[in-house]
């Protein structure tokens, strides 16, 4: 999807939900204040801050969706994960304060004023909110927007825990008993979970998780299919926002090729990626010598070595240098490994065991996507 398209859908989406909940958080707080209800009361304000949350979003839309400029020349996306930052401290906000009026209403407990008039309007708007919950998130996952998501989630959990509210009503109503402050405790509770879930996520965004593995599943399989490319290894993703990628990746040729036939059939590759994908790639080149018996039997012998170790994942950039007795290779190695100086030793000394006469440059690394 475009980003002004994009832009525009979370902006319909985060209109719909400054509306409606301002009219159930207004209901809410009306019922609430007239039946002297805590757990009513303090849903309204929640839905007041959904409202809030909604307004949050729409801004960061209307920010994330800025062109280029000289300061920021991958654009304004990463605004829309400071945006899911800021939802999480307000989510965070409420849940705490109603923590804390919940802790006091179990220790000085105050009477509760209900009517079924009061449990009907709380059923009906838990049904709206639920409604709300479901087309937000529904429209987060089509535009891949976390920070829908999370409002939408925010929005289906008070539609449930809204049936916690009414089952304390009943209660009351029928056995006289107020566990008014004990629904508002466990409302909290949810609402927290919520807040340290939505600040995980867009920490993560904003600190740089590694690419989304379905792209690069696409991507590599993409390469690999290219004519002319032997391998491809190292691929990094950096994530500028929803969508905006740029990357880099290493790809292994055959060291006979000129610069022009290699530049032919890459700058294809990179123009269908940018076009298809909307990543902008770097490449860089592995020359290697896979028809020779010697390059063959040497690729074999290193492949025992990956084998035989659980943590090296596999090898690639294989090289020996026609001018000199180096011995070019990269070990990928997982994150459970510990002491990368072992390896290495171990690595160089079997080299050294059937190349006494090469010296061997040895990188390891791990894969970032």
């Amino acid at each position: 999807m475009e980003t002004k398209q994009r832009e525009k859908v979370i902006v319909k989406t985060s209109v719909i939900g400054i509306l409606a909940n301002v009219l159930i958080a207004a209901i809410k707080i009306v019922i609430g204040l007239a039946a002297a209800s805590l757990a009513i009361v303090s849903e309204g304000i929640n839905n007041a801050s959904d409202a809030l949350s909604s307004v949050i979003t729409l801004i960061g839309a209307k920010l994330s969706g800025k062109h280029p400029d000289e300061n920021h020349p991958f654009g304004y996306g990463r605004i829309e994960y400071m945006t899911g930052l800021v939802i999480g401290v307000v989510i965070l906000a409420a849940g705490l304060s109603l923590l804390k009026e919940s802790i006091t209403g179990i220790i000085h407990p105050e009477p509760m004023s209900v009517t079924v008039l009061t449990i009907v309007i709380v059923a009906i708007s838990a049904v709206g909110k639920l409604l709300l919950g479901m087309y937000t998130k529904n429209v987060g996952k089509k535009i891949q927007s976390d920070v829908l998501i999370a409002v939408g989630e925010d929005s289906r959990n008070d539609s449930i825990l809204s049936v916690i509210t009414i089952i304390s009503a009943v209660v009351f109503l029928v056995f006289g008993v107020s566990i008014d402050a004990y629904a508002g405790l466990l409302f909290s509770v949810v609402i927290l979970k919520t807040a340290f879930e939505t600040l995980k996520n867009t920490s993560s965004d904003l600190i740089g998780r590694p690419g989304k593995k379905e792209l690069a599943r696409q991507l590599y399989k993409e390469i690999r299919a290219t004519e002319g490319i032997i391998s491809v290894a190292d691929m990094m993703l950096h994530d500028y926002g929803p969508d905006r990628y740029s990357g880099s990746v290493n790809v292994e040729i055959d060291h006979n090729l000129t610069v022009g036939e290699a530049y032919e059939f890459l700058h294809a590759l990179q123009l269908r990626i940018m076009h298809e994908h909307g990543v902008t790639m770097v490449f860089g080149i592995y020359a290697v010598d896979s028809d020779s018996p010697n390059g063959k039997d040497m690729r074999g012998y290193i492949a025992r070595f990956v084998r035989a170790h659980e943590h090296v994942k596999s090898f690639h950039a294989l090289y020996l240098s026609p001018n000199s007795n180096l011995i070019y290779v990269d070990l990928i190695v997982d994150y459970q490994l510990e002491d990368w100086d072992a390896l290495r030793e171990e690595f160089l000394a079997y080299m050294k065991d059937k190349y006494p006469a090469n010296d061997v440059e040895l990188t390891i690394e791990t894969e970032f996507v």
